[in-house]
């Protein structure tokens, strides 16, 4: 029988208490993709100074006040404001300074006219439009000033995460070291990729899935080979896993029965604790989470499309936790939206994630076609886009609802 069965949020929480991997510095162009182990502080305004955001003329807006086509304004030209100076003078009242894109505002000025809405006289500049105070600038400090926290620690990096870090000349961050993870495949019946299975025996997928979805999510991913379902084979695997790696990811082993020695081969390392056995969701009810010393290890089904689910909503949020991802211990979102073509019966008590092809429609909320088959298939996995959740709270879908999926 299962015990310590908890809900996939108790999951996530449980991972959230094993100790984060150290930290290290790495330069900026290494580091997109990677949760910051401390926080970043702007030390200069970004940007430096108040700029155009677009060609056209810095002025001081109450100069054309009410300026348009039947009814323009005239300012002099004086000066013309060159991108990669900034500008010693100070504007005069019904004057105006020719300024490109990113050039730096003059003082006095305080907004900037398009040059579409102008007309240059030679020296009298023709102003076809009014503007408000501070239209068409970027103001000094808008993005950053000095002494503001700008990224927290646990922010994972987006691109235009680092653009900023760029923007304000901070060339080397400081990251929490990406997971060592080993992946064993475990099994009598599981055999090398590269052998002719006999009837009986499958090829060792998981290994493969398992690593590739790891390494997506930040991890370095070793495998470490195929154990028989043998106790001392397993037992020596996992002691040579745990020396190395924090963490260690296993399938097969993991559902109860007469084979099944996962359980008790965690049960005789030392300083072990099995924190959960069984999560309240299906695909996956026969995972296993456990820890060893500080290092986790999660044991997944070893049926293919089984263990993948288990991976994307169980195994890359430990991986995320280990790297200190601030949401890591946050339920997957579930980005796309889409339409359920049919009915879909589920049981109260757990949560349910259905694989669905999605058909786009146009002006309208795509499709989502259930993709129904056997956990042991891989077909559920080729033919579909996602993943819909049904709540544990939930007796099923109907037709016509409205559901969110998680894309793969």
């Amino acid at each position: 029988m299962f015990f310590n069965v908890v809900s996939r949020k108790d999951f996530l929480l449980h991972c959230s208490t094993f100790p984060h991997t150290p930290k290290e510095s790495v330069p900026l162009e290494e580091a997109t993709g990677r949760p910051l182990a401390s926080d970043v502080v702007s030390q200069e305004h970004l940007p430096l100074t108040s700029r155009s955001c677009m060609d056209g003329y810095a002025l001081q807006a109450k100069d054309i006040f009410g300026a348009g086509e039947s009814n323009p304004a005239y300012l002099e030209l004086q000066a013309e404001i060159e991108i990669d100076a900034f500008p010693e003078f100070t504007l005069k009242p019904g004057h105006c300074a020719r300024i490109p894109t990113g050039g730096c505002l003059p003082a006095n000025a305080n907004a900037v006219i398009m040059i579409e809405h102008t007309h240059d006289m030679g020296g009298t500049i023709e102003i076809r439009k009014s503007v408000a105070p501070y239209e068409n600038v970027m103001h000094r400090g808008e993005d950053a000033e000095p002494g503001q926290t700008v990224l927290t620690a646990g922010t994972r990096l987006r691109v235009q995460d680092a653009g900023l870090l760029a923007a304000l000349g901070i060339g080397e961050v400081t990251v929490h070291q990406r997971p060592k993870l080993a992946v064993l495949s475990t099994g009598n019946e599981v055999v090398p990729v590269q052998n002719v299975p006999r009837p009986g025996q499958v090829r060792d997928v998981n290994s493969f899935s398992i690593r590739a979805l790891a390494r997506q999510a930040g991890a370095e991913a070793h495998f470490l080979g195929i154990v028989p379902d043998k106790a001392d084979a397993l037992r020596q695997a996992m002691k040579h896993a745990l020396a190395e790696h924090d963490a260690v990811f296993l399938s097969g082993g993991s559902s109860v029965g007469t084979r099944d020695l996962t359980v008790e081969v965690l049960e005789d390392l030392p300083d072990t604790e099995i924190l959960v056995h069984g999560v309240a969701m299906s695909p996956g009810k026969p995972t296993i989470l456990a820890r060893q010393g500080h290092k986790a290890i999660l044991g997944l089904p070893g049926q293919t499309a089984s263990a993948h689910v288990v991976m994307l909503m169980l195994g890359l949020p430990l991986l995320r936790s280990l790297e200190a991802d601030a949401d890591a211990a946050t339920p997957e979102r579930f980005p796309v939206r889409a339409e359920l073509t049919r009915n879909i019966a589920s049981r109260q008590g757990r949560e349910d994630f259905i694989r669905v092809r999605l058909e786009p429609r146009p002006d309208d909320l795509p499709l989502a076609h259930p993709v129904p088959g056997r956990s042991g298939l891989m077909r559920t996995l080729l033919q579909s886009h996602g993943l819909a959740a049904i709540p544990a709270s939930s007796e099923g879908l109907y037709q016509g609802q409205h559901v969110n999926v998680l894309t793969y």
